[in-house]
């Protein structure tokens, strides 16, 4: 048998003068198999044709897998020699707005909390992004249509309604949230759930703006909650107890370690006088306010105050609807919508709970 072999792409066809040998080594080795999802993304220009995408994907496919070949080197690396202990990867894609396209990132599932930091700034300075807010952590990712994460729910339904004019400064909620409402996820709390369904819209918009990994808690998730920092007796949990902006401080502080600012006036007729306040914490915080008052629950997300006149219009977006994701109903009935300061009751004293947010990456 013929044991030539064309060992180099110089050597031609016809060069047969040695055997190749093998050499076979019989010690002992360890093969560590590991999955790895090919999560790639492509932007091509809508009037590409068809027969070029192909040859686009398998590039755009060859890079990604080039890309995760570096950081498994880094991840066995840190494992150092404990094969056991390699940890899985994931790939998120982002778009951060002041870059205006799309970055891939992929982390090794459990990296050290320190590691990610440093990446981060090392991505934002290279990027010459701001270093005073997440663009990158997990909560950040861009979500596509169709993915699971709070499927269904509507996303910044302020952002179709006209402008008001009241003739002041207007300053408005920064980012994305999710609009939870009565009724949502087969569950009918209609009647005593409106600040439970507030706070899910503040925790929705710290995940959404990277200022937490933590999903947003559940009904069971909050009472809990309270139940374990000794505000409430067991026997909470499972109820259809009411809570106020007081106990949506201490479970966004419990569960994900943000510091809220309360707000306190004695009257409906005095949530004007709040207008200064309100402006700077839109314009430095930009979160959501969750605002209690009597037996209601509201979220605030902007102003238009006039400074000169002391007029004030909320833009508040309602907990108490109890249909569909139907934007349309939802604008034209006001359950988002500009409201005046006549509003809010006169008779009944209200609890603002303002989100402060970190500077961080």
């Amino acid at each position: 048998m013929v044991m030539m072999k064309k060992v180099t792409r110089a050597a031609s066809a016809d060069f047969k003068i040695h055997t190749p040998v093998v050499h076979i080594d019989k010690c002992f080795s360890e093969m560590v198999k590991v999955n790895l999802k090919v999560d790639t993304l492509v932007v091509v220009h809508k009037h590409k044709k068809l027969v070029a995408l192909y040859s686009i994907l398998v590039e755009s496919c060859c890079r990604f897998l080039r890309h995760l070949e570096g950081i498994m080197v880094n991840n066995v690396i840190m494992c150092d020699g404990d094969n056991s202990s390699i940890s899985p990867l994931e790939t998120y894609h982002f778009f951060p707005e002041p870059c205006g396209h799309f970055i891939t990132r992929t982390f090794i599932k459990n990296e050290n909390a320190e590691l990610r930091a440093k990446a981060r700034r090392l991505l934002h300075k290279r990027l010459l992004l701001p270093v005073n807010q997440p663009l990158f952590r997990v909560g950040n990712r861009f979500v596509f249509e169709g993915d699971a994460q709070g499927a269904g729910l509507l996303i910044n339904p302020h952002e179709s309604l006209n402008s008001v004019k009241n003739g002041g400064e207007i300053v408005l909620v920064k980012g994305k949230y999710r609009y939870y409402h009565y009724c949502q996820n087969n569950m009918d709390d209609n009647g005593w759930g409106c600040a439970y369904r507030s706070l899910q819209t503040l925790a929705s918009w710290l995940l959404l703006q990277g200022y937490t990994d933590t999903e947003v808690p559940t009904f069971h998730d909050i009472q809990k909650c309270l139940v374990d920092i000794g505000d409430k007796p067991s026997s909470f949990v499972g109820s259809k107890q009411w809570i106020g902006s007081t106990e949506v401080n201490f479970v966004l502080n419990s569960l994900l370690n943000v510091t809220c600012k309360i707000l306190y006036v004695s009257s409906g007729e005095d949530m004007a006088s709040k207008g200064p306040e309100l402006v700077y914490h839109f314009k430095h915080h930009g979160s959501p306010i969750m605002i209690g008052g009597g037996v209601l629950a509201h979220t605030i997300l902007g102003v238009d105050y006039n400074n000169l006149t002391g007029e004030i219009k909320f833009l508040i977006l309602d907990p108490h609807y109890t249909g569909s994701e139907d934007l349309d109903i939802i604008l034209k009935k006001g359950w988002c919508g500009w409201k005046g300061a006549k509003f809010w009751d006169k008779t009944a004293y209200y609890n603002m709970c303002l989100p402060q947010v970190p500077s961080c990456v």
